[in-house]
C-alpha cells in the first residue's frame, strides 16, 4: 500500500508503543540487513547538549564552501519533517523519504523501530545513495544509546554538556558527559568545544581511548573588536570574519566545528582550508537560532530550553542596546523551567507565558508554567495565553517601537512563531 509522507510519519508513531527507546540493538539489526553501506569517504558526528544544530550548520556552510558534497542530518525539524536530512544544501523531498521508509520497512520485518530510528535509518540510507565527501550526523538524546552511534565516525564533536534529559541519562553533568562520551572512537579523535568540560566526561573519554582535542587546551579562540583568530597546537592559525550566526557562543561552536575539519585528515587542501573556513562562517544560516525576524519592535526566535541555553541568551542580551523585552516563552514538563528564567532575570520585562499542552503531551499549561516561574521570580510581570499564536499576537501588540519580542523555550514556540511570520 503507498502512503504519503504525513502518512509514513504516523504509521511511525504507531509501530513502537515507546517514543523513546534508547539502545542500539534494533536500530543496528535494521541497518545490518540494508547491507550498512557507507555513508562517505569521511563521517562527522556531533553530539553535546546546547550547539549541535549551530555547529551542523557551520560544518556544512565550511565544507560546501570548500566545494565538497554534504549531507547532514539534524533533529528535530521546525516546519517540515523534510528539513532533518539535506544533501548539498537541499531538503530531501517528500518522494525520496518515502522510497527509504520502504526500504527500511521491508528489512525490518518484527522489529519494532521508533519514529526517530526511521528517520535516522532514512537519512542513513539516502546519504549513502547520495556519493557524499562528507556526512554530519548530529546525535539526539545522549550520545552512547542513541542511534546515530551505530556509525562509526572519523571525527567526533562534542559540544557542551548541561543538565537536560536527566530523567533518560542521569543527574548532573559528570554522568551527562559519560552518555555524550560514547559517540567517541578509539584512536579517533573527538572534539571537545567546551572550556569547562565536566569531569566525567574526560574520564570516558579516557577510557574510550579516544584522541581528545580540548577547547582552551589545543585550539585557542581570541575575540577581538571587528573578527577573531582560531590557533591550534599544531602552529595553524586562522584569522577570521566574525560567524554570521548571533550570539557570542557561536564563536565557540564554530571554533569546534573548524577543529572538527582540521581533524578530517586533508579533507580539505591546507591551501584551500582557510578560505573554506572564512567562507563558511559569512555564509551560515540556521533557523530559529536567534533568528531574527524583522520589524520593529524586532521579533526574534531561538529554540533555547535548558539553563545553558537561557545563561546564552542572557549573554546576548547584555551585549545589545538596552530595551524592554517582552518574552514569549512555553516549555515542557521535563524542562527545568525555574533555572532558565532565573538565568534570564530581569532582563525580561513582560512574559507572555504560552501553554504547550496541545501541542504535545509533555507539554505545559500556561498555568502551571506561570507557577513555576514565580517560584524563581515572584515579582515577574507575567500574562497567559493558551497557545503560541496567541501569545505572539499579544506581545506584539504590548511591544512599543524600540522594543524587542523574545520567542523561546521549545522547538514548538519556534515553530509556531515562524509559521504564524509566514502568514
Amino acid at each position: 500500500m503507498s502512503r504519503s509522507l504525513a502518512e509514513w510519519l504516523v504509521y511511525q508513531e504507531q509501530v513502537n508503543v515507546r517514543s523513546i527507546e534508547l539502545g542500539l540493538d534494533r536500530v543496528r539489526a535494521v541497518w545490518q540487513r540494508m547491507g550498512a553501506p557507507a555513508l562517505a569517504r569521511r563521517v562527522i558526528t556531533v553530539g553535546g547538549t546546547n550547539g549541535k544544530g549551530s555547529t551542523v550548520a557551520l560544518l556544512e556552510a565550511m565544507l560546501q564552501a570548500a566545494d565538497l558534497r554534504v549531507g547532514c542530518y539534524t533533529s528535530p525539524h521546525l516546519l517540515h519533517y523534510n528539513e532533518r536530512v539535506r544533501i548539498d544544501g537541499r531538503d530531501a523531498d517528500d518522494a525520496a523519504l518515502i522510497g527509504s521508509f520502504e526500504r527500511i520497512e521491508a528489512a525490518r520485518a518484527e522489529i519494532p523501530l521508533t519514529y526517530f530510528e526511521f528517520g535516522t535509518l532514512a537519512a542513513l540510507d539516502l546519504f549513502a545513495r547520495a556519493g557524499l565527501d562528507v556526512a554530519v550526523l548530529e546525535v539526539g538524546l545522549g550520545g552512547r544509546l542513541d542511534a546515530v552511534n551505530i556509525i562509526d565516525a572519523d571525527v567526533a564533536v562534542i559540544t557542551t554538556i548541561d543538565l537536560d534529559h536527566m530523567d533518560w541519562l542521569g543527574e548532573g553533568r559528570d554522568n551527562i558527559g559519560r552518555e555524550k562520551a560514547g559517540i567517541a572512537r578509539a584512536g579517533r579523535p573527538v572534539i571537545v568545544g567546551e572550556l569547562d568540560p565536566p569531569q566525567g566526561l574526560l574520564d570516558a573519554l579516557g577510557g574510550y581511548e579516544a584522541c581528545v582535542e580540548r577547547a582552551g587546551v589545543d585550539f585557542q579562540v581570541e575575540r577581538q573588536a571587528s573578527g577573531w583568530h582560531w590557533r591550534h597546537r599544531d602552529g595553524l592559525s586562522l584569522s577570521l570574519p566574525d560567524p554570521a550566526l548571533a550570539a557570542p557562543v557561536q564563536y565557540a561552536n564554530a571554533a569546534a566545528a573548524i577543529a572538527a575539519l582540521h581533524a578530517l585528515d586533508g579533507s580539505i587542501s591546507a591551501m584551500a582550508f582557510a578560505g573554506a573556513v572564512s567562507a563558511g562562517l559569512l555564509a551560515v544560516r540556521v533557523p530559529a537560532r536567534l533568528q531574527l525576524l524583522g520589524g520593529d519592535p524586532a521579533l526574534i526566535v531561538d529554540v533555547g530550553h535548558n539553563p545553558q541555553a537561557a545563561r546564552a541568551l542572557a549573554e546576548w542580551l547584555d551585549a545589545q542596546p538596552r530595551g524592554r523585552v517582552h518574552a514569549i516563552y512555553g516549555a515542557l514538563a521535563d524542562k527545568d523551567v525555574e533555572a532558565v528564567v532565573a538565568a534570564l532575570g530581569a532582563r525580561i520585562d513582560h512574559w507572555h507565558l504560552a501553554g504547550l499542552e496541545r501541542d504535545t503531551p509533555r507539554g505545559l499549561a500556561a498555568k502551571v508554567l506561570g507557577e513555576r516561574l514565580r517560584q524563581a521570580l515572584p515579582q515577574a510581570h507575567v500574562d497567559l495565553y493558551p497557545d503560541v499564536a496567541t501569545a505572539l499576537h499579544a506581545a506584539r501588540a504590548a511591544a512599543r517601537p524600540g522594543e524587542r519580542v523574545l520567542a523561546f523555550g521549545s522547538f514548538f514556540v519556534a515553530a509556531a512563531v515562524l509559521a504564524e511570520s509566514d502568514r
